[in-house]
């Protein structure tokens, strides 16, 4: 199918809408398409104006969150088809559980009691960011530690945000790769700490894009620097994950559940 354009309806944030159907869409392989995140459809008039904006981009598909039956109706009566993903489970769990669902938007992503502690963890993982402030390690939860751009940062910020984890950062230096042992910072939270590794290859891709030609960018460097790495974290049993061809989401996942 060529020029279809997929739209992601939500009456909050469009979060679980676009994560569901991006995960279902991407098992068709060749599949292109183009997608419009619509967030914060929470009247009869915004879900008749989705209908009509989606019939006028045919050919065209529909991936809803939206919680209202009156609305999901609307949209499911214009020409366009609907995958509602609450529709698609709301009713098999009802059945099986013996209560009826609330209709009420953003109860995924909203103001929940777990708000206030993914927050206070974002917080934290700014304020110890590369190393900063160590003697706040004793708060972390967890501590990721590798050679510079092997993605400590935005796995740390992701750790904060969804599982609402402190987790600092700590980038292993050259001096360091050349001690026998861990930093001194490092060795009384041993059991904090988790290890991002990549391929060479790739880490000299990402810090030529940030400094071109330099030695520090260069293969021979980053062999020299991730095969330290390695051998120092191995030695003292942290575990390693190699971040070459994974996601945020993936390392995250595999630091929280695999550990």
């Amino acid at each position: 199918m060529e020029n279809l354009t997929v739209f992601f309806v939500s009456d909050h944030t469009g979060v679980t809408a676009e994560a569901v159907g991006k995960s279902l869409l991407s098992q068709f392989r060749g599949l292109t398409y183009k997608t419009l995140t619509i967030p914060f459809i929470d009247t009869p008039e915004k879900a008749s104006d989705i209908a009509k904006r989606v019939q006028n981009a045919a050919p065209a598909l529909i991936i809803s969150t939206l919680t209202d039956p009156d609305m999901r109706a609307i949209l499911q009566n214009g020409k366009a088809p609907v995958f509602d993903v609450f529709e698609a489970f709301s009713g098999p769990l009802a059945a099986f559980l013996g209560v009826s669902p609330a209709a009420m938007a953003g109860q995924t992503h909203g103001m929940s009691n777990t708000y206030d502690t993914r927050m206070d963890a974002v917080n934290f993982a700014l304020s110890v960011d590369d190393g900063l402030n160590p003697e706040k390690l004793g708060e972390a939860d967890l501590i990721l530690v590798g050679v510079s751009r092997a993605g400590k940062t935005p796995v740390s910020l992701y750790l904060a945000l969804q599982y609402g984890k402190k987790a600092a950062n700590y980038p292993l230096t050259p001096d360091d790769l050349d001690a026998s042992t861990l930093p001194e910072v490092l060795l009384e939270h041993k059991a904090k700490l988790r290890g991002l590794t990549l391929a060479p290859e790739r880490l000299a891709q990402i810090r030529n894009e940030r400094l071109p030609g330099s030695r520090y960018a260069s293969l021979e460097n980053c062999r020299k620097e991730i095969q330290a790495v390695e051998a120092l974290l191995k030695a003292n049993g942290v575990l390693l994950i190699d971040s070459s061809r994974r996601s945020v989401e993936e390392i995250a996942a595999l630091i929280v559940h695999g550990s």
